[in-house]
């Protein structure tokens, strides 16, 4: 980890937010380098980190004069300014760095968390973590894109829930069965349960089966004595 934008990718991926993070300039560092801190591991769990960074590796001309040893007054304010100029330039680090595509993920993403989905998403979408949301804002740009909704919702559950399996019955009734593959939790439920808000068809009934699947003939790993679903 060398640049800004690195330190802040690995802050959300350490659940540090970007308002907890204060950039001071360094007193001892290389001149090859921009940050020093190898990972922010040690910081998880923390309120506030500082980060003391190199900031004439890249911005010299910038900092020079804020920076300057000869000046003594207003060290409070030069801090306070530095810190705010190294958030505005990790900002743009880190855009320069997005393609469009990032960028309607962000969008999407936003609308979830804000209620424009509804208040039961803006409610439940808390429950996933970074990677999951991201999945799921992917599955959500797909569906505008094809207007598929089925293959999307059983793609989206399979990668969540890893062991799950989704059965559809379009001959006889609109019918969906998801075999979950664990056990029944409040969190998975409602992680589920914002899946099918978001994925599922209006028209279909769905029976959804945690631990125990339904039995299938020819399928021994699921005509278990004990652990056969009734459908």
């Amino acid at each position: 980890m060398n640049y800004i934008w690195d330190l802040l990718v690995q802050a959300q991926e350490a659940g540090i937010g970007k308002h907890n993070i204060t950039f001071l300039p360094a007193k001892v560092y290389s001149p090859y380098m921009e940050l020093s801190l190898k990972e922010l591991n040690a910081a998880r769990g923390q309120h506030d980190v500082e980060v003391e960074i190199n900031p004439h590796y890249r911005f010299p001309d910038m900092f020079r004069d804020l920076l300057d040893i000869n000046l003594t007054e207003d060290e409070e304010f030069r801090l306070v300014l530095f810190d705010i100029l190294i958030h505005f330039l990790a900002e743009l680090d880190l855009m320069q760095g997005m393609n469009k595509r990032e960028f309607y993920i962000r969008f999407v993403l936003r609308d979830l968390e804000a209620g424009a989905f509804g208040s039961r998403v803006k409610e439940l979408i808390g429950l996933f973590d970074p990677e999951e949301r991201e999945l799921i804002v992917c599955a959500i740009l797909r569906m505008y894109d094809t207007g598929e909704t089925l293959n999307l919702l059983r793609s989206t559950v399979s990668r969540i829930f890893k062991r799950s399996t989704i059965y559809v019955n379009n001959e006889d009734k609109d019918e969906m069965l998801f075999y979950i593959g664990q056990k029944q939790t409040e969190l998975a439920a409602r992680k589920l349960e914002l899946l099918m808000e978001l994925f599922l068809p209006v028209r279909y009934r769905t029976e959804v089966y945690w631990d125990c699947h339904v039995g299938i003939i020819d399928a021994e790993d699921t005509m278990v004595l004990d652990r056969i679903a009734m459908y």
